[in-house]
C-alpha cells in the first residue's frame, strides 16, 4: 500500500469512529505504531484536526479545528453541503437519508465554530411550501449531528425534551438510531430515568449533550427500528380514536394509514380500522380517502362529522341555474 493510499485509509478510519488506539489503527492499516504516528503527524501539518493523547486509554481522534483542512470544501461549499445533506436526511429520501446523516455528520465534527453559525443563519431563509409533501422540522443542524455521532459513538446523551403537551423535561438517554418515518426524524433510545425503550421526535429536543458515558448498545425492540416507531406512533394517545370497517383488504388499507392507526382483518375483503387523532376532520378525510365503502362506529363525534358531511356533499350537487351551491359547512368542526 503506497504512502498516500494509507493516509487516505487512515482519514477515512479518524471519521468512522470517535477514538482510534495506536494499536488498532496499526493493526486495521497493517504498519507499526511508529508508521502510524508519522502518517498522523503528516495529517496535523497539512491542517487536519486529529487530537492525540498519550497513557493508558490514549490514542488519536478527529475533531473540530480552527479552520478547514485544505483542499477539501471552501466555507460556502461546507455550509451549502451540510444543508444539502440536511435535506436528503429530512426529506423524502428514504434510501439515501442514513447515508446522508452519516455523511453530515462527518463533515459538522470538523467544522469551525464560524461555519456552524453561517449554516445556523441560513436555516432561517424562507423555502418553498405547498410542494406536496412534508418535512421534518429540524433547525438546529448542530444537536442532529451530536444526535447521530452519540449513536454511531454509543455515548449517552442529555437533553431538554418538549412533549406533545408542551411540557418539558430533561431526559438521559441511550441514543441507538434516527430513523426518518414519514419524513420526520426519530430517535429511538434507551430511557436511563425510565429504564425503558422511548422515541423522541428530534424536532422538540434541544441542547443535546453528549455526557462521555459509554453504553453496550441494546438489541432493539422488534429488529426493526422503523416498525417500532410506528407502533410506537399508533399508540400513542389522542383526542379521538376513530373506530370503523371498510370494505377494502387490509393490505391496502394498511398501505394508506401507514402509522396513523392500526388495521385488523375481518375476512379476505374488509378490515377494522382504529384511527388517533387531534382532528377529526382528518380522520374523516383519511377514510374518504382511501375511496372504498365504509362505516364509523364511534366515537359520537365522529359519526356526527360523517352525516355532517354527507349532507353537505348531497347539498352541493343541487343545480341552481348555472351553477351548483352548498348550503351547509363542510369540516367545520374542531
Amino acid at each position: 500500500m503506497s504512502t498516500s493510499t494509507r493516509t487516505l485509509e487512515l482519514l477515512g478510519l479518524l471519521q468512522s469512529r470517535r477514538h482510534w488506539s495506536g494499536a488498532d489503527l496499526a493493526r486495521r492499516l497493517d504498519v507499526s505504531e511508529r508508521t502510524v504516528r508519522r502518517d498522523v503527524l503528516g495529517l496535523q501539518e497539512i491542517g487536519y484536526p486529529i487530537v492525540t493523547t498519550r497513557g493508558t486509554g490514549g490514542g488519536y481522534q478527529l475533531s473540530a479545528g480552527a479552520c478547514l483542512p485544505p483542499l477539501v470544501l471552501g466555507e460556502e461549499e461546507a455550509a451549502a453541503t451540510v444543508l444539502g445533506l440536511k435535506e436528503i436526511a429530512t426529506g423524502v429520501h428514504p434510501a439515501s437519508a442514513e447515508a446522508a446523516m452519516s455523511a453530515m455528520a462527518k463533515i459538522v465534527q470538523v467544522l469551525p465554530a464560524r461555519i456552524r453559525r453561517r449554516i445556523d443563519s441560513l436555516r432561517a431563509v424562507a423555502t418553498p411550501t405547498g410542494d406536496g409533501y412534508h418535512r421534518a422540522g429540524i433547525d438546529d443542524v448542530t444537536a442532529l449531528t451530536t444526535l447521530a455521532l452519540a449513536c454511531r459513538d454509543a455515548d449517552t446523551v442529555s437533553f431538554s425534551y418538549r412533549g406533545s403537551d408542551a411540557a418539558t423535561s430533561q431526559r438521559t438517554v441511550q441514543p441507538h438510531q434516527i430513523v426518518n418515518v414519514e419524513s420526520r426524524l426519530y430517535l429511538v433510545a434507551w430511557d436511563v430515568d425510565r429504564t425503558d425503550w422511548r422515541t423522541f421526535r428530534i424536532d422538540r429536543i434541544a441542547q443535546p449533550r453528549r455526557t462521555g458515558a459509554r453504553f453496550a448498545p441494546r438489541r432493539l425492540p422488534g429488529g426493526d427500528p422503523v416498525e417500532y416507531v410506528r407502533d410506537r406512533i399508533g399508540s400513542m394517545p389522542s383526542q379521538y380514536r376513530v373506530h370503523a370497517t371498510i370494505q377494502a383488504r387490509a393490505e391496502r388499507v394498511r398501505a394508506e394509514i401507514v402509522h396513523y392507526g392500526t388495521v385488523t382483518a375481518i375476512d379476505s375483503g374488509s378490515c377494522e380500522v382504529h384511527i388517533a387523532a387531534e382532528s377529526l376532520d382528518w380522520a374523516a378525510f383519511c377514510l374518504v380517502s382511501i375511496g372504498a365503502p365504509f362505516i364509523v362506529h364511534g366515537p359520537p363525534e365522529a359519526i356526527d362529522l360523517m352525516k355532517d358531511w354527507g349532507s353537505g356533499l348531497l347539498a352541493a350537487t343541487r343545480a341552481t341555474g348555472n351553477g351548483l351551491v352548498c348550503d351547509r359547512s363542510i369540516g367545520d368542526r374542531a
